[in-house]
């Protein structure tokens, strides 16, 4: 399939840039993917659309302020993103101008009052943009993270090191049932859920189970190949335990729908479904949908816009049809919906 078929056209204007103020205000766009139907709600009102009974799988993995800012000997700063630690305090990281860093060279990680932390030097420049550093501080990394660390925001939203800013999206930019650390980028559709709405949910019935997938810095990259099946996924950690496997076996084998609450959900399922059937496991998935794809699990899915071109959209586009979900983010842009990880949500049934 050609790639260009995954694109629409945005406006700039639409791209949210800061949450709503009560999460689960945020607006629903409810898509049934058989006949195709739109309907304009609220996330709030999203029991409507549920029946007794069914599952929700949601993503509980918790976001690294994973961000960080340095300032080199000459006074020049630099933004990094932190990707994942190894042997004593050995960070992989990006780093933004990694090309004018000399292997060898320190420099300081600042902290949230832009006051130097600790000594970081500068070992090796890897392949895609990363690099390796030797942090100098007896701290584990995430101890690090919280006392240097910016909630890593995709880059269309625009933010800078403003403390206060940050201490917002640090709120924000997690979901309320976040549990285990390690993502470092947000499962955004279970951003809409307040504990509330969770709570009366499940007194009418719903049910809900945990997985956990660490969203990598992948997850925004672009599909920039002429056709999507030349793209390489990013790999990313997941896991499910027993209790939760159970759960959703039951709701499967009762003919109760399971619902995914992301992408992220829906991709840890997929991998590990064998005849509608879950086992306990952990691991990593480079699992890309894209459309032709059979969806061994997934009943129904709840989801954020995605960006044109990505493997995002590619996967909702598999789940609702191509044609179904480009008229959806039309109507979408038409009535100014909120677009992308601070926006609003899709209910496809």
């Amino acid at each position: 399939m050609k790639t260009d078929k995954l694109y629409y056209d945005l406006p700039e204007e639409l791209i949210a840039q800061e949450p709503v103020s009560v999460r689960s205000d945020s607006r629903l766009l409810v898509l049934n993917r058989t006949s195709g139907d739109i309907s304009d709600r609220k996330f709030s009102g999203i029991g409507e659309f549920l029946r007794l009974g069914d599952c929700l799988v949601l993503n509980n993995t918790k976001v690294l302020p994973a961000r960080f800012f340095a300032r080199r000997a000459t006074g020049a700063g630099l933004e990094g993103l932190f990707l994942s630690a190894s042997g004593t305090n050995t960070w992989t990281v990006y780093l933004k101008g990694l090309r004018k860093v000399k292997t060898g060279e320190k420099f300081y990680l600042t902290d949230g009052q832009k006051q130097n932390y600790c000594e970081a030097e500068l070992l090796e420049k890897n392949n895609r943009g990363r690099c390796s550093l030797k942090i100098k501080s007896d701290a584990d990394s995430l101890t690090i993270l919280e006392e240097i660390g910016f909630p890593p925001l995709p880059p269309y939203i625009k933010r800078d090191d403003n403390p206060d800013i940050a201490r917002l999206d640090k709120e924000r930019y997690q979901t309320v049932y976040a549990q285990k650390a390690g993502a470092v980028a947000a499962p955004t559709a279970g951003l809409h859920f307040t504990e509330e709405l969770i709570q009366q949910l499940k007194t009418n019935g719903i049910t809900f189970a945990n997985v956990t997938l660490h969203v990598g810095a992948g997850t925004f990259k672009p599909i920039t190949a002429e056709n999507i099946e030349h793209h390489q996924i990013h790999e990313e950690r997941f896991g499910i335990d027993a209790e939760n496997a159970g759960i959703i076996n039951a709701a499967k084998k009762q003919g109760r729908r399971i619902i995914a609450v992301g992408t992220t959900s829906t991709r840890v399922i997929e991998t590990i479904a064998e005849n509608s059937f879950l086992e306990p496991t952990s691991g990593t998935t480079e699992l890309f949908i894209t459309p032709g794809y059979k969806f061994k699990i997934t009943d129904a899915m709840i989801t954020n816009f995605h960006l044109p071109k990505s493997s995002l959209l590619a996967l909702v586009a598999a789940f609702a049809g191509l044609e179904k979900i480009l008229a959806a983010y039309k109507h979408a842009v038409e009535q100014q919906y909120r677009f992308y990880s601070y926006g609003d949500a899709m209910l496809i049934i």
